[in-house]
């Protein structure tokens, strides 16, 4: 496969300058979409620019400075998706990859102490034993774990150990994301749910969505920080 991309062809998700060359990274395959992931190298130097040549980010990777998910990553085409946690522990620089209201891949720096779980939704689920099962996660994930969970239901879990630490329903009064749709980026609160359509509120108006598109990211307030969390 080959390891580069023409910019002009890049999805536009990726919130990057096209014209700047004529090449870029190409992700490798990953647990998470071409549209919804990016190239470590892509956010350690064109998005983060901590460094200036992908020389310099492959020097920085083999000095194990990078993680993600609280793991030592050292390729610089490994895919970051949608709320993987990038960190930098020597400087103390932590980020959440997030989604921004056009839908564009964005870093928000957090703090240490965010820095520490991660939020999962729940795609799938197989029950091995009476008490225990196992989860399959947006991220690609999959962990065994003696809760009970929903699909579409979402796990808080420990970095880097991914134990979990709580489970987040997706039921009414819940603090939701919207990953897709033409509300995609906004957080509100979950109004809602009728079959396939659901109703959530931002700043004390109503809107419509579909219920695919949520990801509960909170028990009536938000455990992270997106986009100062507007309501």
């Amino acid at each position: 496969m080959k390891q580069h991309l023409k910019r002009i062809a890049v999805p536009k998700t990726w919130a990057i300058d096209r014209k700047a060359n004529k090449f870029i990274v190409r992700p490798k395959p990953g647990a998470h979409s071409f549209e919804r992931g990016l190239a470590l190298g892509v956010i350690i130097r064109d998005i983060l620019g901590l460094a200036t040549t992908m020389s310099e980010v492959k020097k920085l990777l083999n000095n194990n400075d990078v993680l993600v998910d609280g793991k030592r990553r050292k390729n610089h085409r490994h895919l970051v998706g949608l709320f993987d946690i990038l960190a930098f522990p020597k400087v103390e620089l932590y980020y959440r990859l997030e989604l921004d209201q056009k839908g564009r891949l964005v870093l928000t720096e957090i703090e240490k102490t965010e820095a520490s779980f991660k939020i999962c939704q729940v795609t799938g689920k197989t029950v091995l034993t009476k008490n225990k099962v196992q989860y399959n996660l947006h991220d690609g994930k999959n962990i065994l774990a003696e809760v009970k969970a929903k699909v579409g239901d979402s796990l808080v879990l420990g970095l880097p150990k991914l134990e979990v630490k709580e489970v987040l329903a997706l039921k009414l009064g819940m603090s939701i994301f919207l990953t897709k749709g033409k509300h995609i980026g906004d957080v509100g609160t979950l109004k809602e749910i009728k079959g396939k359509e659901a109703k959530y509120t931002k700043q004390g108006k109503e809107i419509e969505t579909s219920k695919a598109y949520l990801f509960v990211i909170g028990d009536k307030e938000p455990l992270i920080n997106i986009g100062m969390n507007k309501k």
